[in-house]
């Protein structure tokens, strides 16, 4: 580890642009809401690009997919993200989609993606059991150039309660009256806003609310009268009142604050193993941020790397979905490097204490174990870019059995620490920046009894040659 780590009205005023106006140039109708953003520019986009989550949906997702095809026909890109599906969803998928991706299990990751790999300029989230309405692009295309950088439908529930209609037209007047949009209103947001807020945050559950709370900061959103359908499954499977009683009491402890983690297990979603990342992070200063590149790429290169590095650690960090992730700020939080990541992305950001490394990823440690003593924490810093979101999910499986996991790294040190507990002395007295830190962070273990597990090796990017060997790996990837 490094030393720092059809036709629609939405309300009353209508698009300047008339008809005439969709996501992927075809000809369409629609009226966007009164409100519009201080952000939006332009008067059409070029691509519309629609990510579906799914999960074990082989049964009714053919006539879904199918039903978006003449979308797809006006221009509109297909992607269906699967979570890990046991029943032939990926197989129907690949017969109706241009592209279909795996990603772990879990909706905000599965989104977040999609997004990645979408080519739009607008992106479209819509929920396996939902619907759109034949014209939604030409809807959204004329939402956009009324200026608004973000919108929703209304939505109408499918099922067998008699009530289910009320319960739509109350989750409708609610999303005009709050500005905050849910999955099932097929949310649609441009790409460039989307990424600059960094995504979906990773949360199991009511990532559509965190989002939309940050988006409407931006702007109000397009509030499209149009429906979409959605099924009503759960309430005709859990029972209609139990199912309303439930959203609302999550909907509200989440509003005052209660974990979203704690709150997906009273839903009943089975959660990943869940684990804190902290991460150690260096401001991108010139001249104090990755010296031992200086010399390769110049105090402004390295620079620029760190910030790089820093951002690609989080995105990752984000999209693992094992829990809240903190920034442990150097030289402080108050840097406008930090700043921007909270404004942006939401981030929580502290100040890194003062001292060695060890004591502060011992602070690091202390601190979550105090707020958090039954969710165990992995700590990492920005310097390895071949962590992946595979290496944090498998460190927070470790952690279901073991006190300590480890990821050592080729210079002798490691790259990833994660523990189940508070276990202080594994950084004390170890030499920092040696070929020394495993075997003694590995004996300080031992010592302290407890059992820990090592994760294949990788690597930091520190020297010039590693760099160089970062750019070639980078090379054969795109090619």
């Amino acid at each position: 580890m490094s030393a720092a780590p059809g036709r629609s009205q939405a309300s009353s005023h209508r698009s300047p642009q008339g008809e005439g106006t969709s996501v992927s140039a075809a000809p369409g109708r629609s009226q966007a809401s009164s409100h519009r953003s201080p952000q939006g520019e332009g008067t059409s986009v070029r691509r519309l690009s629609i990510v579906v989550p799914v999960l074990d949906e082989a049964g009714t997702l053919a006539a879904r997919l199918q039903a978006l095809a003449p979308l797809r026909a006006r221009g509109a890109e297909l992607l269906v993200v699967d979570g890990g599906s046991g029943d032939g969803t990926r197989d129907i998928a690949q017969a109706h989609a241009d592209r279909v991706l795996r990603a772990p299990r879990g909706r905000a990751t599965q989104l977040n993606a999609g997004a990645r790999a979408a080519t739009g300029e607008v992106l479209l989230f819509l929920h396996a059991d939902t619907q759109l309405p034949p014209e939604a692009d030409r809807l959204i295309g004329a939402a956009i150039a009324s200026d608004h950088v973000w919108g929703r439908f209304d939505v109408r529930i499918e099922g067998r309660h008699a009530l289910l209609p009320m319960v739509a037209a109350l989750m409708n007047l609610r999303s005009r009256w709050s500005g905050i949009a849910t999955g099932d209103q097929a949310l649609f947001v441009r790409r460039r806003v989307f990424e600059s807020l960094g995504g979906f945050a990773p949360l199991p559950l009511m990532e559509d609310i965190d989002l939309s709370r940050r988006l409407k900061r931006i702007g109000p959103p397009a509030c499209l009268r149009e429906p979409v359908t959605t099924s009503g499954r759960r309430w005709d499977r859990n029972g209609f009142w139990r199912t309303v009683g439930l959203m609302w009491r999550l909907r509200a402890a989440f509003a005052l604050g209660a974990d979203a983690h704690a709150l997906a297990q009273r839903y009943g979603y089975t959660a990943r193993a869940p684990a804190a990342v902290a991460i150690l992070a260096k401001a991108p200063v010139p001249g104090l941020a990755k010296t031992r590149l200086v010399p390769a790429l110049g105090a402004a290169g390295a620079a620029r790397t760190q910030r790089a590095f820093a951002l690609r650690t989080i995105d990752t960090a984000r999209a693992a979905g094992t829990g809240p992730v903190t920034l442990w700020c150097a030289p402080d939080a108050g840097h406008r490097f930090f700043r921007a990541l909270r404004r942006s992305h939401g981030a929580d950001t502290v100040d890194q204490p003062g001292g060695d490394l060890g004591q502060r990823m011992a602070t690091a440690m202390r601190t979550h174990f105090e707020r958090a003593p039954h969710t165990p924490l992995l700590i990492v810093g920005t310097d390895c870019p071949v962590l992946t979101v595979d290496h944090l999910q498998q460190a927070a499986d470790v952690l279901q059995t073991q006190d300590a996991v480890l990821i050592p790294a080729e210079d002798g040190g490691y790259v990833l620490i994660g523990l189940r507990r508070a276990l202080p002395e594994v950084f004390d007295g170890v030499e920092w920046s040696t070929p020394q830190v495993l075997a003694q962070t590995q004996a300080r273990l031992r010592a302290a009894g407890a059992s820990w597990q090592e994760l294949p090796t990788l690597w930091d990017v520190d020297e010039p040659a590693d760099w160089a060997r970062w750019q070639e790996m980078q090379a054969l990837r795109q090619h």
